[in-house]
């Protein structure tokens, strides 16, 4: 029987709901039960795919081709349990559907309501394909009082109603903040928020508080004396110094011993030795290095979420710590060799990640030019492979026009919109000037890499499936001069048509992937080509 964990969040937002249900999972994991983790969002749009990352931070892709919510990457990353397009739901989703429903006439004349309409609909997605579990975490975006949320919020009221207390846990994530000029914490907050949710017909089981000083023992006391909850029950949630260490601090607060307790079960104490040996390797490296990361995003860490943690998994692998520099490639538009030299000198490796749009391209392919000629280790992932062979086209194969459809009519596509390709179940197919949300080439695709290649080493198979984002491919058409010009198609899409990698064999270190293998690294399994490239980066180290 599946039992039900509901986390919602109070006082402000970002208090990390995502993280802490992904810690939970894995504690509860490392017992040896079977989890699943889903997110509700209440925001309108049906994905986050068509939102600027400034917005939502990054999109993160399943294998089944969802674009969801970055708090889904947390997730994978900390159980290892693939995601799929039902752990994630929205508003605009659930209405959508509704309202096609009601178009076609399938409520019989009824009138359509939140309740019982919507809030049956999320009840139903919360209970989706879980008969193989043990828990299904659950996390309602946003806090509690916000309008959108407020079906969420019901919908999960009705469902304690229905399975019992028996099957369901409330865990309420609160800010106890400290007032420098009082010297203290304080309480008040939680105490609000609980009376917010109470008032919504939802009692806290758990009270997870975070705080950025220890929690006085006479404070938790008040807080379960003023919130109807036991005192074991309140949750001190200190400031962690790596998210890699969040599930070792829980563990020592108790948070799943006091879930256990709730629904009455027992279980072997969790077998943590991985994560004492991730956090190890995170927090005593052996040396460090310094990896550019050259793109448009870079004002927000959190558009590049996967990449960031993917560059540490690969600092795990080689015991190192990594530094990584956000560069603005809007830097390098001017064409001034110092500046760029200035800014990639200190550079042991550079990455040039995914993006959309014009701005900035000129200065990715200045990097990647840079990395070429210097022999510094590079790395280039979807929008950054497509720069590689721009830059390639240019500089090497003698195509001086080079460039992409997506930045507008060009007279050499060495880039260019794809409107149709091969899926698991057939053809797929999408207009030019259609929708923008959910109609590029999403989720895994299997691509089939060169004996002899550089990344045929690195993964040791010539077989590979890896997850795609994009609308625009290398144009297959141009693999001849670029391969006179030194960049090699080390990976194709099974048909032979797409170009999935490129490569210089030249080179000490320089892969392209239209892929994101950012999205499959954990670090627990860091992903073999961020643990390559940092290897690389390692000993471009050692020799400046």
């Amino acid at each position: 029987m599946a039992r039900y964990i509901f986390i919602t969040g109070g006082v402000v937002s970002s208090l990390g709901k995502g993280l802490m249900a992904a810690s939970l999972a894995a504690l509860l994991q490392a017992r040896g039960y079977r989890v699943r983790i889903r997110k509700f969002d209440p925001y309108l749009n049906v994905d986050p795919g068509t939102m600027s990352p400034y917005q939502h931070g990054e999109v993160y892709v399943t294998d089944d081709g969802a674009e969801t919510d970055l708090d889904l990457g947390h997730y994978e990353r900390f159980t290892g349990v693939s995601a799929r397009q039902s752990d994630n739901i929205t508003s605009g989703r659930v209405y959508r559907d509704i309202i096609t429903r009601e178009r076609r006439g399938d409520y019989l004349g009824a009138t359509v309501q939140v309740i019982p309409h919507v809030t049956d609909a999320i009840k139903a997605f919360a209970q989706d394909a879980t008969d193989d579990l043990d828990f299904v975490l659950c996390e309602i975006g946003g806090t509690v009082g916000d309008i959108e949320g407020l079906p969420f919020v019901e919908a999960i009221r009705q469902l304690r109603n229905e399975l019992g207390r028996e099957a369901t846990a409330f865990v309420h994530v609160t800010l106890v903040p400290y007032i420098a000029a009082a010297g203290e914490l304080k309480t008040k907050p939680t105490q609000h928020s609980v009376r917010e949710l109470t008032g919504l017909g939802i009692q806290p089981d758990i009270l997870l508080c975070r705080c950025e000083k220890p929690l006085p023992d006479s404070d938790r006391a008040k807080i379960a004396l003023f919130c109807n909850v036991r005192k074991e029950a309140v949750i001190p949630a200190l400031d962690a110094k790596s998210i890699y260490s969040v599930p070792l601090q829980y563990h020592a607060e108790g948070l799943d011993a006091e879930v256990l307790r709730h629904f009455g079960m027992t279980a072997p104490s969790p077998d943590l030795a991985r994560w004492d040996d991730i956090v190890d390797r995170h927090q005593h490296p052996e040396g460090e290095v310094t990896i550019g990361v050259v793109g448009k995003y870079v004002g927000l860490q959190d558009a590049y979420k996967s990449l960031n943690e993917a560059l540490v998994h690969g600092g795990m692998a080689n015991r190192v710590k990594v530094n990584i520099r956000w560069i603005d490639a809007e830097l390098f538009e001017r064409d001034d060799d110092d500046e760029i030299a200035a800014h990639l000198e200190p550079m042991h490796g550079i990455l040039v990640p995914g993006g959309f749009g014009e701005r900035g391209s000129e200065g990715k392919i200045a990097s990647v030019r840079f990395a070429r000629e210097r022999g510094v280790p590079f790395f280039g992932i979807c929008l950054g492979m497509q720069m590689a062979c721009i830059e390639g086209a240019r500089n090497t194969a003698g195509i001086a026009n080079a460039s992409s459809t997506e930045f507008g009519p060009t007279i050499e596509p060495v880039v260019g919109i794809i409107t149709e390709w091969m899926t698991a179940e057939g053809l797929e197919k999408r207009a030019e000037d259609g929708d923008l949300g959910g109609t590029m080439r999403l989720g895994a695709y299997d691509a089939l890499l060169n004996g002899n290649s550089h990344v045929s080493t690195i993964y040791g198979a010539t077989t590979i499936s890896e997850r795609h984002r994009h609308r625009y491919e290398v144009n297959a058409a141009y693999r001849d001069p670029l391969e006179k010009g030194g960049l090699v198609f080390s990976g194709m899409s099974p048909d032979g048509l797409l170009p999935e990698i490129i490569e210089r064999p030249d080179h000490p270190w320089f892969i392209g992937v239209q892929f994101h293998p950012e999205l499959k690294s954990r670090p627990f399994e860091p992903h073999p080509l961020f643990a390559g490239f940092i290897a690389a980066a390692v000993k471009q180290a050692r020799l400046m």
